[in-house]
């Protein structure tokens, strides 16, 4: 079976250290753009363009992509809570014409009350559920051309109608990642692929049973994906060394301030990834080179798979074998890692063919990667 294989626009800046800002790379347009354009000339699938207050807007940024690329599909947040889904068809509708009929969209009601306040957002975890299920009742109305009348709790249109259909037919596919019975029900009800965060692979295949069977009961049927992290070099001693590495300038206070943010969250996916290590140093890896470490200080995806390629490779397809076939993986610092992923584990994926760096892949924006290419190679085997 052929694997989708998306990368993460890191909208909200670069490191190669986590938790250290002076090392870090701001989410400039120009940076973005090399990112896109290097994931498109390595044969990635797509592109996840994040949400959130520190990260870039998620329209803006993919309509500025629009014109760098060519084939890579974006898949854009679109949050649930924080706009009309009549003004959001139109939206989707445009940027989907802008692409050519590239668009994905990625549902996220929202987890963070504090960050949810700011925006004037007060709707408790299954109240933003529930909004959820009606702004997508009546988005998917609309993207099919139908005029709506809708009086629900959360959202009201009369006479609502959207006069320019996407390219998509009915509309761009919807992703969605949540852990709680009311996240399974509304992924059940609505998208076309469930995301999961990359936990170890027998809760993974719990999910995917429970959404499954939900969606059954809809008449309906769901693809599905898990959002990794991966740390791969050519050998195992080189990858776990980078992983330490990713984290060898983090102190207990960052790692502690971190946690007690998290833990005032309401997001049941981010209670899983957190329960994964307690905030603890010692138990990282928490299934087979499934590694916990990056969840210490960043929010959302806290997994990395981590090992020589044919290890990841295996990894991969051991979520594989549950039904997974999309992949939206990341890695520190974004741009070189891409890179990395693609000429070390591209070769052994199935549908992927092996890649070829060019003089376009590595140049022709804010970094020079013959430069760092080379030098994160020789960090490695220093390691």
């Amino acid at each position: 079976m052929s694997l989708d294989i998306f990368w993460f626009l890191p909208t909200s800046g670069d490191t190669r250290y986590l938790g250290k800002s002076s090392s870090g790379r701001p989410p400039t347009n120009e940076y973005m753009q090399q990112i896109a354009i290097a994931a498109e000339n390595l044969g990635y699938d797509g592109l996840l363009i994040p949400t959130g207050s520190s990260c870039l807007d998620p329209w803006i940024t993919a309509a500025s992509l629009a014109p760098v690329t060519r084939r890579i599909k974006l898949l854009v947040a679109l949050r649930t809570s924080a706009s009309h889904p009549t003004v959001c068809a139109r939206q989707a509708a445009t940027l989907d014409q802008a692409l050519h009929g590239r668009l994905l969209l990625n549902v996220v009601p929202g987890g963070d009350a504090t960050e949810l306040a700011a925006e004037g957002i007060f709707l408790d975890h299954d109240q933003r559920y529930a909004a959820a299920d009606e702004f997508l009742t009546v988005w998917r109305a609309l993207l099919q051309g139908q005029t709506v009348d809708f009086s629900g709790k959360h959202v009201q249109a009369r006479q609502a109608r959207n006069f320019f259909p996407p390219i998509q037919r009915p509309y761009p596919p919807l992703y969605f990642g949540g852990s709680s019975p009311a996240a399974h029900e509304l992924a059940a009800r609505h998208v076309d692929a469930y995301l999961s965060w990359g936990e170890p692979p027998a809760a993974v295949a719990e999910k995917i049973a429970d959404v499954r069977q939900r969606a059954a009961r809809h008449g309906r049927t769901v693809r599905f994906g898990v959002r990794l992290h991966v740390i791969v070099r050519e050998t195992s001693r080189e990858a776990w060394a980078a992983a330490e590495r990713l984290i060898s300038q983090l102190d207990d206070e960052t790692i502690a301030r971190a946690q007690a943010n998290y833990a005032t969250m309401d997001s049941e996916g981010q209670r899983r990834m957190t329960a994964l290590h307690g905030g603890r140093r010692d138990r990282l890896e928490v299934s087979p080179n499934l590694w916990a470490g990056v969840g210490l200080v960043r929010g959302g995806a806290g997994t990395a798979l981590v090992g020589d390629p044919q290890t990841v490779a295996a990894r991969l397809q051991e979520y594989a074998d549950l039904g997974v076939d999309s992949f939206v993986l990341s890695g520190y610092p974004h741009l070189e890692e891409a890179i990395r992923f693609a000429e070390l584990v591209f070769p052994l994926l199935p549908g992927k063919t092996p890649i070829t760096l060019t003089r376009q892949t590595l140049t022709g924006g804010a970094f020079d990667i013959r430069a760092t290419h080379d030098t994160a190679e020789q960090q490695g085997a220093a390691a």
